[in-house]
């Protein structure tokens, strides 16, 4: 892959802001990153730093009555926010798609797991019912789900955990869409049946050239699935790097502090997980400075006072720590590069 290559997805300046009683809470506060062609890119971070929110703001899939959402989202080199509803409604499902945390909240209860696939190919591919049917069916065996002709003739009710989350990559995928975005796709799942949700998700997204947005608070499906990621903290994005860089040399504080959170096989049973001390700070409430500082083993006085700037260390990494400008003497804008072979 070029590294001149253009992002399919580029979102600069990203704000979110919901209204309510207790005043604005701003849930994404100046995001920006960019997707290229067939990557997958992790979107990190404890829950309540905007991840979910980024994703249902790109999609625009919040209510505009209590929402207003800034910035620049170009998709394919279309502004998605200049689009009006119904252009993105015909958007969403065919070129760009979502597969939500939890399928039996997002699956219709009052249809079967068929007629839920094949709706969206009926509206978007434009098929009769017999044709979306046997699109749907095919789609059901893809995802390797047993005996398809019967569970397409089921509601979400009568399926397992893993199979609603099945169905859940089948309607994503049914129109091969470009870009996918997975929310926590297999937090609700137990631990077998996550791994071969993971790789059967690798598998779809290889054999198709898919570009895939990953959402999660666990590092390990990061590992397993991303070829680059991006750490956010209290809506802002705080770091970014290759997955083998970040790994192997995370460079802001809060990364580190992911990282060594993550249980290790084999370590000693008596000993305990590390943990980073303090809570994510209310969205109403951002500390001044750097919204990591109060948690923060490293604070300095500038760390209470001023956010600091992103830094650019590399093609394609970035940290926006006070710490790093130690470190780092390109103290430049930064603009990603296509990463190599994704």
């Amino acid at each position: 892959m070029s590294d001149t290559l253009n992002p399919l997805l580029s979102v600069k300046g990203l704000k979110t802001s919901f209204h309510t009683h207790d005043g604005v809470v701003n849930a994404v506060n100046g995001v920006d990153f960019d997707v290229f062609p067939g990557e997958t890119l992790g979107l990190v971070g404890e829950s309540g730093c905007g991840k979910s929110v980024t994703a249902l703001s790109i999609l625009r899939l919040l209510n505009p009555a209590n929402t207003t959402i800034q910035g620049q989202i170009k998709f394919e080199g279309k502004n998605l926010l200049d689009m009006n509803l119904e252009k993105m409604r015909m958007l969403r499902g065919s070129t760009i798609s979502m597969i939500f945390q939890e399928p039996m909240t997002s699956l219709n209860p009052i249809l079967t797991a068929g007629e839920q696939i094949a709706e969206s190919l009926r509206l978007h591919e434009h098929l009769d019912r017999k044709q979306a049917w046997k699109k749907a069916i095919q789609m059901l065996e893809m995802v390797q789900i047993p005996s398809p002709e019967h569970r397409a003739g089921q509601y979400p009710h009568k399926l397992s955990g893993g199979m609603r989350q099945r169905v859940m990559i089948a309607m994503a995928l049914a129109c091969n869409p470009r870009l996918v975005f997975a929310d926590e796709p297999t937090t609700a799942l137990d631990v077998t049946i996550q791994a071969q949700i993971l790789n059967l998700m690798n598998h779809l997204k290889k054999g198709s050239n898919t570009s895939m947005v990953l959402i999660t608070h666990d590092l390990g499906v990061v590992a397993q699935m991303a070829s680059r990621v991006v750490v956010m903290y209290a809506g802002k994005v705080v770091e970014e790097a290759p997955v083998a860089d970040l790994f192997h040399d995370a460079r802001h504080p809060y990364t580190r502090g992911l990282l060594k959170s993550v249980p290790v096989l084999g370590a000693d049973k008596a000993s305990r997980l590390n943990e980073i001390p303090g809570i994510v700070p209310s969205l109403l409430h951002i500390p001044r400075g750097c919204s990591f500082h109060p948690r923060c083993a490293k604070t300095m006085e500038i760390c209470r006072k001023e956010f600091p700037p992103m830094i650019r260390f590399s093609a394609n990494r970035r940290v926006a720590c006070w710490l790093a400008g130690e470190e780092i003497q390109d103290n430049v804008s930064f603009t990603t590069t296509a990463p190599k072979g994704s």
